[in-house]
């Protein structure tokens, strides 16, 4: 048999790819450019209509339509879904390495910003928004994409709705993956503030008017550099007598090197159309709000992503509860994982490690 030269195996590779990759519809980025560049396919072209304003979805939120900004990277030769659920200060693009990833081992990935952040609608009542809002809002975006199960991969507070429609809806999801924050649920029992350092963020943040005024002293491109720069640090941010959380941050400090100015500048947009009014109330203002579970476990197949240097595990209580083993009272088909260099934005800080590790799970499950 003739030897295949490498020229030829390299177009056959190609074709193969072509083949696999039925279709990629990405939407959202005419106004930011395109971050997507890498993505392994010839063939990988915005479909038409491709502007941010136009990449959006109708949900009823609060008994009235509303509209959501949805990013979707579809490659299609593998019929399961990943939906991506971002933190605080992050927005879809948070997920920019991970749907790549995803994207390109043949998964559906979704991502999208929740309700009051980047170009989605804030909710009629702000002040009254909660995490079973979040909820409700997974299941109906769900439902408008005509997506029956689902993995869950939530960061930071996206972790809270994600826990939380795993135990509602179990038939709609086939596995759990959080990063940063373990099996929590929102109420007095799940966050208690009783525990908390006097003068931390999420203390001083869940006081209405307090980190307005804190932010309102710059820019919003400043506040969103800021809060990269102190949460990619392992110590708790704790503020003070007199002084606010934005002060914890020296001027001069430089970016971490895995977040670049066009990266803020994307943040920093979208945070200029949103504002901070609802990302303050969730998660902040609403985290000890019941939400009404009587019975949280979950089934599901779970992975929990912890880096070693996230200031998470400085909590109170909370290295326990994740090293030994506590947590798996409510998730008992849990693997923890633990990445020795990994801060509190491990997905955009490590991508290549965290996108080895949730294709590795996908794969298993």
């Amino acid at each position: 048999m003739k030897p295949i030269d490498k020229e030829t195996k390299k177009r056959k590779t190609k074709t193969e790819k072509r083949k696999a990759m039925t279709y990629l519809e990405l939407n959202g980025f005419r106004s930011f450019g395109n971050p997507f560049n890498d993505l392994n396919s010839e063939e990988a072209v915005p479909t038409e209509g491709n502007d941010l304003s136009e990449n959006r979805a109708d949900l009823m939120m609060d008994g009235a339509e509303s509209r959501f900004s949805i990013l979707k990277l579809f490659l299609g030769f593998r019929p399961k879904v990943v939906l991506f659920l971002h933190g605080f200060p992050e927005i879809w693009y948070s997920w920019r390495h991970q749907m790549i990833a995803m994207a390109n081992a043949g998964y559906r990935a979704v991502a999208f910003d929740f309700r009051g952040y980047g170009l989605s609608d804030h909710p009629p009542e702000p002040e009254r928004a909660n995490f079973n809002d979040l909820a409700d809002d997974v299941v109906g975006l769900l439902d408008s994409l005509a997506i029956d199960k689902a993995f869950l991969v939530g960061k930071d507070f996206g972790a809270f709705p994600a826990f939380s429609v795993a135990v509602t809806h179990p038939e709609r999801v086939l596995g759990v993956i959080t990063l940063g924050v373990p099996f929590l649920i929102p109420g007095p029992l799940g966050v208690q503030f009783d525990l908390l350092p006097k003068g931390y963020y999420v203390i001083r943040w869940a006081e209405p008017g307090r980190a307005e005024a804190d932010f309102g002293r710059f820019d919003v491109k400043t506040v969103v550099r800021n809060i990269y720069i102190l949460f990619c640090r392992s110590e708790l941010q704790v503020a003070g007598d007199n002084e606010e959380i934005m002060d914890l941050v020296d001027p001069s400090t430089p970016l971490p090197p895995w977040f670049t100015e066009e990266d803020l500048d994307v943040y920093a947009t979208l945070y200029q159309n949103s504002g901070f009014r609802t990302a303050l109330q969730v998660p902040y203002r609403c985290m000890q709000l019941d939400c009404g579970i009587t019975n949280p476990k979950v089934i599901a197949p779970s992975l929990l992503i912890m880096g070693e240097k996230d200031y998470v595990m400085k909590s109170p209580g909370m290295e326990d509860y994740i090293r030994k083993g506590i947590v798996k009272q409510f998730m008992p088909n849990l693997d923890i994982i633990f990445m020795s260099e990994g801060n509190h934005f491990v997905q955009e800080q490590l991508p290549e490690q965290v996108n080895e590790l949730i294709l590795s799970f996908l794969t298993k499950n």
